[in-house]
C-alpha cells in the first residue's frame, strides 16, 4: 500500500482535532481501552457528547483550553491505503507549528465553520499550502449540523473559497465537502442528511486521491547523509553511501556525478535492507555504491549529467519566520539545506506578505515571528539546490540561530 501524509488546517474551533478524531473513531482505528479514556475524560470535562479531540489535543493545556497548540501526529491505516495525519493549530501565533505540520504533506484539509464562511485563517492556511507546494486541497465545510444542513450555505461558501484560491498557483486539485465532525457526515459513510451533495465522503476521497505524480523523478538527486564502511571480514571491501533519494530514478550502470568535486562514475548497486534493488526514486532510504574509488562525504550530491542542479552562494526564497526574536538584514545564521550545512548571511529582505490581500510590502526593514516574505541570503559555500516548485527536497532548508541552536526559520527557494 502507499503512504498519503495529510495535515488539517483552519481557525480556531472549526473543529480539526474532531474530525481527525471522527476519522479515526469511524475508521476502527483506535483501541477500545483509548475510546474508553476519552469518554471518562468527555464526562469529568461535562462534555454534552464524547470529545473526539481529545484523541488528537494530548496537551494539558490543549486539553484545559479546548484549543491546539502543538503539531499532532497520527498514524492509521484502511485496506487500501496508510496515512499520516499531521494535526495543527489555528491560531495566528502558531503558524509556523502549521508550516512545520504541513511541510511534508501531499494534501491539505482546509476546515470552514459553515457558520463563519471563509475568514482570514483560511486565507492564511490556504496561502501556506500553496506556499508550501501542497497540489491537492479539501475544502471541508464543517459544522453543517448548526445551519440545518443547508446547501445555499455550502454552495456560498465554496464559490468564496474558489475565488480566493483563483489568485494561488500551485494548488491544482480542490474537492469540497460539507460534513458535521461532530456527527460522522460525510467522514467516513455518506450523510443522509445532505442528500443534495453527490460527491464522496472524506476518507473515500482519501482512499482515491492520486499523489504519485507530486515527486520529481526526473531530475535525478542524492544528497549523501552517511558513508558506511563496516570494516568486518564478510564486507571487507564495502563502501556504500546512504541517504535518500531526493528527485528522480537511480539504477545500476547509471552515469553519475559527483557534487562537488564533478568526478564521473557508475552507479554499481543500490541496496537497502541487505536486499539488492533494480532501482531507487523518491522519497526511498537506500545505500548506493559506486565503481570506482572516488572521495565522498555528508553534504556531497550523486546527480546525472544530463540535468544538474543549480550550484550557488546566492539564493532567494520565501521563509516563513520561526523565532520571537526579530530578523533584519546583515543577521548572520547557519543554513541546513539536504544534508548540507554551511554559514550564511541575509542579504535583504525583499518584502513581506499580507495573507490576506497578498500584497507585497516591500518597505520592510524587519520580520516578526510568523511573518511570511522574500529575502536574499549570501551562503559560505555552494550549496546544490533546484527551485522549490520542481523539488521540495532540494528546494528546501531551515535557518539556524548559531547563539543559541534555534530553528528561526523555514525556507523555500526560488
Amino acid at each position: 500500500m502507499d503512504l498519503l501524509r495529510f495535515t488539517t488546517a483552519g481557525s480556531v474551533d472549526d473543529g480539526k482535532s474532531t474530525l481527525i478524531g471522527r476519522l479515526l473513531y469511524d475508521s476502527k482505528s483506535i483501541f477500545e481501552d483509548q475510546m474508553e479514556a476519552i469518554k471518562e475524560s468527555s464526562r469529568k470535562k461535562g462534555d454534552e457528547n464524547v470529545n473526539l479531540a481529545l484523541l488528537t489535543d494530548g496537551l494539558k493545556a490543549e486539553r484545559e483550553q479546548g484549543i491546539t497548540i502543538d503539531v499532532a501526529y497520527r498514524y492509521f491505516a484502511t485496506p487500501k491505503r496508510k496515512f499520516i495525519v499531521a494535526d495543527t493549530p489555528g491560531h495566528i501565533q502558531y503558524t509556523r507549528n502549521m508550516v512545520t505540520g504541513a511541510s511534508t504533506a501531499n494534501l491539505a484539509i482546509i476546515l470552514i465553520d459553515a457558520r463563519k464562511g471563509v475568514i482570514e485563517q483560511t486565507k492564511r492556511h490556504s496561502f501556506i499550502a500553496n506556499l508550501l507546494r501542497i497540489q491537492h486541497v479539501v475544502v471541508a465545510v464543517n459544522k453543517m449540523d448548526l445551519v440545518d444542513y443547508s446547501q445555499e450555505v455550502y454552495d456560498n461558501i465554496v464559490a468564496d473559497y474558489k475565488a480566493f484560491a483563483s489568485r494561488l498557483d500551485n494548488i491544482v486539485d480542490i474537492e469540497t465537502i460539507p460534513m458535521s465532525a461532530l456527527n460522522g457526515d460525510n467522514i467516513v459513510d455518506k450523510s443522509t442528511n445532505m442528500d443534495w451533495y453527490q460527491g464522496a465522503s472524506l476518507l473515500y476521497h482519501l482512499e482515491h486521491v492520486y499523489v504519485g505524480g507530486d515527486e520529481n523523478h526526473i531530475q535525478a538527486r542524492f544528497p549523501v547523509q552517511w558513508v558506511i564502511r563496516p570494516q568486518s571480514t564478510e564486507f571487507h571491501d564495502f563502501r556504500g553511501f546512504a541517504g535518500r533519494v531526493a528527485g528522480g530514478v537511480f539504477k545500476p550502470g547509471d552515469d553519475v556525478t559527483v557534487l562537488p568535486s564533478g568526478f564521473s562514475t557508475k552507479v554499481k548497486g543500490i541496496h537497502k535492507d541487505e536486499t539488492e534493488l533494480s532501482e531507487a526514486f523518491a522519497p526511498q532510504s537506500v545505500t548506493i555504491t559506486l565503481e570506482d574509488e572516488i572521495d565522498l562525504s555528508r553534504g556531497d550530491m550523486l546527480v546525472k549529467e544530463n540535468n544538474p542542479p543549480k550550484q550557488g552562494q546566492d539564493i532567494d526564497a520565501m521563509i516563513c519566520w520561526f523565532s520571537a526574536t526579530t530578523l533584519s538584514a546583515k543577521k548572520k545564521l547557519i543554513i541546513r539545506h539536504t544534508t548540507k550545512e554551511a554559514k550564511a548571511v541575509v542579504q535583504e529582505l525583499t518584502y513581506k506578505v499580507d495573507i490576506n490581500t497578498l500584497r507585497k510590502e516591500e518597505s520592510a526593514e524587519t520580520f516578526s515571528l510568523n511573518e511570511i516574505g522574500r529575502i536574499s541570503l549570501r551562503i559560505a559555500s555552494p550549496i546544490f539546490y533546484d527551485s522549490y516548485n520542481k523539488n521540495r527536497h532540494t528546494g528546501s532548508f531551515i535557518l539556524i540561530d548559531p547563539g543559541n541552536n534555534e530553528t528561526v526559520a523555514a525556507g523555500m527557494i526560488i
